[in-house]
């Protein structure tokens, strides 16, 4: 009996209050201080389709995640409050039938039977961690609760009970609580879950089913068993949810993409909730991809991947090591943003320019041997030398003399231009760009390097990589739509790594000096992936090459980004397709300069200036030249216009409207070139 005084005096209170609140219960309401109602949930961030990818406990290191009414399945609501409070949606806060019920429940039996308490003042207790067993912490719940059904609606109300209410161990709230017993969210639940969830805020330590799962069946299916009686389940459905199981485990709450989703929560630290464009089920695949191939790698050794669509620059996958809490490997370190020496992984882009500058065509036969220049004499990676061989094979077989006489003609500066106005930010030792830049003497992160991979893949022009959702971001012309489908027609004629399929991927790999970063980074007709491998500490790992250790991983990743790979494109209507014979005379054979393009002597355009509009009717366009060895070659867009010239003025076709580029190539191989645009 001394159990159910409080209950007795509360009962007495409301059968009392009833006329009593008539004439000084506004008043006593209205000076009722509310205790706060705003509570911190946790940060979340989801991937491009809503799903959830990573959740951040609160300061007190609970789970507590944001949620409102028309996020839970209408089936629980009603449960719950024919369950709970039958009343909710006519009483005031308090319901005097209830207590009435409840006192005289408690006087019959000697002990609590049931509390009377309506949600309304589950909420008062919960929002101030009150008791419920003295008569004064009820009559405090009572005011409150009265209080908080005049300043919130009947669903505000309703909804923040749903947030916090407890459901053992630090989960807060019904969204945490089926996040981690079902590893689901609340909008679709069964019988059988939804009574679980109903009856654990009552006891919800002593009912945890992870750890006393009889308690919480038994409690789940008293819930069940006074709802059937009701009426209020089926006796089809109640049979069905008595036979169901109670989860014996919590699941994990989804921790996607640890590295990112840490960098975009300090860099928007007031956001509760991060929209992102990767796909979470194709960040779970290749994390698990990582993990599975460096289970077998030598210590310390770790890897990173990206998945970009080139089409659109959005960012679907980010992985910054296999395993984030492996020590051993660093795997905190993220490995998509660290700064490594890229490789060979730049030759496809110096190569690009070269088509572009009129240098050379993959036809082209290019000497490797020994050269020099001042103290520096660059050598193949196998140290030997394999005379006059095709521009192609030279790309393809990686080798260093060509692509460093071609970073020579150029000029260090004209590569570092081009990575610039790729949106990348290189970092070049000493400041000062040498010829070494093109066998991976910058630093570069992978996600830069899946940048500039990205203009190559998408016809030569550049666009800023993103993880977060963006407005249509303009493109920069990088190289032309030729120079960029001959790289990818080259590289796409690699042998793939074994079982792969060939022709599918446009991919080039790259290892540092001293093995200290593998590389491979490759394209289809829709997504750009690359892959690092090595260890974060920067040591080497003996014998690790590009080929070995990342292509096939950048292969796998492809084929768990995709059933199938999406079409190269097909060559634009201005490449040039001839062999070596067929090619203009000073395309035939590349011509080592003594100062690349900077020579007093070197052809120039003078008409039309670099950038010029024009306006040309039906008109043909005069270009006018000077300087150079003649008889002169004139190219458009990459495709021969006008051949052995020895004027210094000459009329070719009109290049139609748009932007265009025009190059001229001497006898001696030395070229320079403009863009115009020709109006409508």
């Amino acid at each position: 009996m001394i159990r159910a005084a409080p209950l007795l005096f509360t009962a007495g209170l409301a059968l009392a209050g009833l006329g009593a609140l008539r004439d000084f219960g506004d008043a006593w309401i209205a000076r009722t201080d509310l205790p706060p109602v705003l509570t911190e949930t946790s940060v979340e961030v989801v991937d491009r389709t809503g799903t959830l990818m990573r959740v951040f406990p609160v300061e007190d290191g609970r789970w507590r995640l944001a949620v409102s009414v028309s996020d839970v399945d209408p089936l629980l609501i009603d449960m719950l409050i024919r369950y709970e409070d039958q009343r909710f949606w006519s009483h005031a806060g308090v319901d005097p039938l209830a207590l009435i019920r409840a006192a005289l429940q408690s006087a019959w039996h000697g002990e609590i039977v049931s509390g009377g308490s309506t949600l309304t003042m589950q909420l008062a207790r919960l929002l101030e961690n009150g008791s419920t067993g003295q008569w004064s912490g009820k009559l405090r719940q009572m005011r409150l609760a009265l209080a908080l059904e005049r300043r919130l609606t009947k669903d505000q109300i309703l909804s923040l009970y749903l947030l916090h209410a407890p459901y053992g161990g630090n989960l807060e709230g019904i969204r945490s609580a089926t996040r981690a017993w079902f590893g689901k969210d609340p909008r679709r639940l069964t019988h059988a879950e939804a009574a679980l969830l109903i009856a654990l805020p009552q006891s919800p330590e002593a009912r945890r089913p992870d750890r006393n799962p009889d308690t919480a069946r038994a409690a789940r299916d008293r819930v069940l068993a006074r709802l059937a009686q009701d009426g209020v389940i089926a006796q089809d459905d109640t049979q069905v949810a008595l036979r169901s199981a109670v989860p014996l485990r919590a699941h994990r709450f989804p921790a996607l993409a640890p590295h990112l989703t840490d960098q975009v929560a300090v860099q928007d630290p007031v956001a509760l909730r991060h929209h992102l464009t990767l796909d979470a089920r194709l960040q779970a695949r290749l994390e698990r991809l990582l993990q599975e191939d460096m289970a077998q790698a030598p210590p310390r050794v770790s890897a990173a991947l990206v998945v970009a669509d080139h089409r659109t620059g959005e960012i679907l996958a980010s992985v910054g090591s296999p395993d984030f809490t492996d020590t051993q490997r660093q795997g905190f370190v993220d490995m998509t943003r660290a700064i490594r020496s890229p490789g060979s992984t730049l030759k496809p882009l110096v190569y690009g320019l070269a088509f572009d500058q009129g240098l050379v065509h993959p036809a082209t036969l290019i000497h490797d041997g020994p050269v020099q220049f001042g103290r520096y004499a660059p050598q193949n990676f196998d140290g030997q030398f394999r005379g006059d061989i095709r521009v192609r094979d030279a790309l393809q077989l990686s080798l260093n003399i060509p692509v460093i006489k071609l970073t020579h003609a150029m000029g260090p500066a004209r590569v570092m231009s081009a990575i610039s106005r790729a949106g990348v930010e290189a970092r070049v030792p000493g400041g000062k760009p040498g010829l070494a830049i093109s066998l991976g003497g910058i630093g570069l992160s992978l996600r830069d390097l899946v940048q500039l991979y990205a203009a190559l893949a998408s016809g030569g022009e550049a666009i800023p990589l993103s993880h977060l959702p963006q407005a249509e971001q303009p493109k920069t012309r990088l190289i032309s739509r030729s120079a960029a489908w001959q790289i990818g027609h080259v590289l796409a004629d690699l042998a793939p790594p074994p079982g792969a399929p060939a022709h599918a991927v446009a991919y080039k790999t790259g290892t540092s000096y001293g093995h200290r970063d593998a590389w491979a980074v490759g394209w289809d007709g829709r997504h750009v992936i690359g892959v690092w491998v090595g260890r974060p500490d920067g040591t080497p790992v003996p014998g690790a090459y590009g080929a070995d250790a990342a292509a096939p991983i950048l292969f796998k990743a492809f084929g768990s980004l995709k059933p199938a790979f999406d079409p190269l494109p097909p060559p634009p209507p201005e490449t040039l397709l001839l062999g070596a014979a067929q090619l203009p005379q000073p395309l035939q054979r590349f011509s080592a300069r003594q100062s690349g393009l900077q020579q007093a002597n070197a052809p120039e355009l003078t008409f039309p200036p670099d950038g010029a509009s024009l306006s040309l009717s039906d008109a043909g366009l005069v270009v006018k030249l000077r300087g150079g060895q003649r008889p002169y070659a004139i190219l458009s867009n990459g495709l021969p216009v006008a051949m052995n010239i020895h004027a210094q003025e000459v009329e070719m076709p009109n290049p139609g409207a748009g932007f265009s580029t025009l190059t001229v190539v001497d006898a001696q191989g030395q070229s320079a070139r403009v863009n115009i645009r020709v109006l409508d």
